[in-house]
């Protein structure tokens, strides 16, 4: 049998990861509206098609930001995302990640799985050094993805992200090239 391409750009045992489409829009926005509950009040994805259409545009044209969708690898169901923001080159070298989990798939490890994939594969091809996390100090799951994939937490900032409507504080998580064993980029 010849070989083929995977459609992913990493793999686990479990998930592989690969950029946003246009043509993902229905499934993403109908689990968006699946997960409203398990998402609210941290995070607020797009749940209808012309705000995908926005919102994955800014991910697939804006050199300065990457999304990844998290996708099951036995059916290719959406299992999450994670978008690296805010994406800094030269002695930087630096982005700030954003996810969330799909209903179906939280407490599954896929996102874990995920995350893991993400921070290979911006510290290898996208040549990045750190990156960064900013959870609301309340949100236990995403401080235990964070925590569960090596992120140190660095510190404290108030009133740092308007979310629902108002200015919350954020915990500052970050990882480097180095503590996943990835050789510091210059």
């Amino acid at each position: 049998m010849p070989h083929t391409a995977s459609r992913y750009l990493a793999e686990g045992p479990r998930v592989g990861i690969r950029h946003f489409t246009y043509e993902d829009g229905a499934e993403f926005t109908a689990r968006a509206r699946e997960s409203r509950d398990l998402h609210r009040p941290w995070l607020f994805p797009p749940e209808g098609a012309s705000a995908y259409t926005a919102y994955a545009g800014r991910l697939i044209e804006d050199p300065s930001k990457a999304g990844f969708l998290v996708c099951e690898k036995d059916d290719g169901a959406l299992a999450g995302f994670i978008n690296i923001n805010n994406i800094v080159q030269g002695g930087f070298q630096s982005g700030a990640l954003g996810y969330g989990a799909f209903a179906h798939a939280a407490g599954r490890g896929l996102m874990r799985e995920g995350l893991d994939l993400v921070v290979r594969y911006a510290f290898g091809p996208m040549r990045l050094h750190r990156l960064e996390i900013n959870v609301q100090p309340a949100n236990a799951a995403s401080i235990a993805l964070a925590r569960g994939c090596g992120f140190r937490l660095e510190g404290f900032s108030p009133k740092m992200l308007f979310v629902d409507g108002a200015w919350r504080d954020h915990q500052r998580w970050a990882i480097t090239a180095e503590m996943v064993g990835g050789p510091g980029r210059r």
